[in-house]
């Protein structure tokens, strides 16, 4: 069932789609049988849905990329986060979200072929700052107090581990992976840290430059010009969540084409997540300098040496 519908996603008998397809049934189906899954997984994923298609299969293409770590056993599937995996004694709960392109152009979406595209890096910022609050208040509840969250339930203990992981792959443009924003940072740090464009300030008279550095940008504007926060790590309320994974993840791999991955860590973490623990392409990390934070990446070989 699952092998049938993902070729009626990707029909075709060009040897890239047949190879791509291959990967996301053969992820899949390995998913199921490994005993992970939720239980409406196949439905969800078979149903018809783009949006729960690409959750399943980010779901999938996720555990594939946790296959070396150990499992915690958890009372019941499908309630709470996607997984619990164990770092030594400590528990670390994973809860997989990918964004729709929602308010994304369509031109950056499908691009054709010579056309100069223009980035809309406010717009896909804005869904990577909504599905990390939506997941982050999963964890601790509405700001409102309505709903509430694992914390509260019990499903999440304080001292656990909660990893956000996000799949950009839906907000790319054509092939070519979404992962960094304006800044040169991932989406996924301008997501949770006042990081803006790079800027550099020339003084008037003498044209010379006086100052450079990333533009402070605590929020960003939505389609009805509200602000938006994008600083969820410098919030005390998120201190919960322990790092996001940011990912971009769509079978591409299988044709040589580019699925990075980082991790931005929260230097506020009440349960951090270690350096390394987490497959990534680069780690991100915010250290103290006097009164401020200063963000800097480090490699993967990196953070496993150190």
């Amino acid at each position: 069932m699952v092998p049938s519908h993902i070729e009626k996603r990707f029909p075709g008998d060009h040897p890239r789609t047949v190879a791509v397809r291959h990967y996301l049934a053969n992820a899949c189906t390995e998913f199921v049988r490994s005993g992970l899954a939720d239980p409406k997984f196949v439905s969800e994923l078979t149903g018809g849905s783009d949006q729960k298609f690409w959750a399943c299969v980010s779901e999938a293409l996720i555990a594939a990329r946790l296959r070396d770590k150990r499992f915690g056993s958890r009372k019941t599937m499908g309630e709470g986060p996607d997984f619990l995996v164990m770092a030594g004694t400590r528990r670390v709960w994973i809860e997989v979200v990918c964004p729709e392109p929602v308010n994304v152009p369509a031109d950056w979406l499908d691009p054709r072929s010579g056309e100069a595209v223009t980035f809309p890096h406010e717009a896909i910022l804005l869904r990577w700052t909504s599905a990390i609050k939506a997941k982050a208040e999963r964890l601790v509840g509405s700001e409102d107090g309505t709903r509430k969250g694992y914390l509260s339930s019990g499903l999440v203990a304080p001292e656990d581990a909660y990893v956000i992981a996000v799949n950009g792959c839906r907000l790319r443009s054509g092939p070519f992976p979404a992962l960094f924003g304006i800044s040169q940072f991932p989406f996924a740090a301008e997501a949770v840290f006042p990081v803006g464009p790079y800027q550099v300030r020339i003084d008037r008279d003498t044209l010379k430059v006086v100052d450079r550095g990333h533009q402070h940008r605590p929020f960003v504007l939505n389609q009805n010009r509200a602000e938006v926060a994008a600083l969820a790590f410098l919030d005390p309320r998120f201190n919960s969540v322990s790092a996001i994974w940011a990912v971009d993840l769509n079978g591409g791999s299988a044709i040589g084409n580019s699925e990075p991955t980082a991790v931005v860590h929260n230097p506020n973490a009440l349960s951090p997540v270690p350096l390394g623990y987490l497959p990534a392409d680069h780690e991100y990390v915010a250290v103290p300098k006097g009164e401020e934070l200063v963000l800097s990446k480090t490699s993967a070989s990196d953070a496993n040496d150190g």
